[in-house]
């Protein structure tokens, strides 16, 4: 269970930078079953945006989620990416304030996965409570992991929420590994130099006419 309540969000300007990063691997939704919300009516941070700006809450868009909502979106996605020997949670790195990020914004990628994930998260409080009298975030790990167990394979009874289960996955998973610890996780170096890397096989070259 987790009782910790204090984490603290992560700055805005950085969640910004992490969604404007994240966007073209977590453009692609289920639309069938979520359809957009009404449109949000802040005007975001235009075209060239200052990405060294400290922001402040109300500075770019509202953020949405309430404090349930965000205690229920942080259980959840530790129980998508838990802690382990080697690697931080999911909300230790703020995925969760990443996803409240993403579905504030008004911007047309992020437009029908608003609706999509504030139904969804109702939905686990809901299903929580109807199992074990308790909102989802105060289950111990077993019994939530019980209720995403559920949802998660395909032959589910429930598509809807079959559907925001795979979505908040897919989004908690590319948050995660877009961060460095997330990409440490994996064994991904990105772009550094390496004493040990000799150039390209010679029959790579010998393909493209360079050797």
């Amino acid at each position: 269970m987790n009782t910790n309540d204090d984490l603290p969000r992560i700055d805005r300007r950085v969640a910004i930078q992490w969604m404007l990063g994240a966007t073209a691997a977590l453009a692609t939704r289920d639309a069938s079953l979520f359809a957009a919300d009404a449109p949000i009516q802040a005007k975001g941070y235009g075209p060239d945006p200052v990405m060294v700006k400290a922001y402040k809450p109300g500075d770019v868009w509202p953020l949405t989620f309430s404090d349930a909502q965000r205690r229920n979106a942080r259980a959840l996605c530790d129980v998508i990416i838990p802690a382990d020997d080697t690697s931080p949670s999911a909300s230790a790195v703020g995925v969760h304030d990443f996803i409240d990020e993403w579905i504030s914004s008004p911007y047309p990628a992020q437009a029908g996965d608003r609706k999509a994930i504030l139904e969804g998260l109702k939905w686990t409080d809901d299903e929580a409570k109807k199992r074990f009298q308790k909102a989802f975030a105060d289950l111990t790990l077993d019994q939530q992991t019980a209720i995403c167990d559920d949802v998660a394979s395909p032959s589910g009874k429930d598509k809807k929420a079959a559907s925001f289960f795979k979505r908040y996955r897919d989004l908690t998973a590319g948050g995660y590994f877009t961060t460095p610890e997330g990409m440490k996780a994996i064994g991904y170096v990105g772009n550094m130099p390496s004493a040990t890397f000799e150039g390209p096989p010679l029959e790579a070259l010998m393909h493209v006419g360079l050797a």
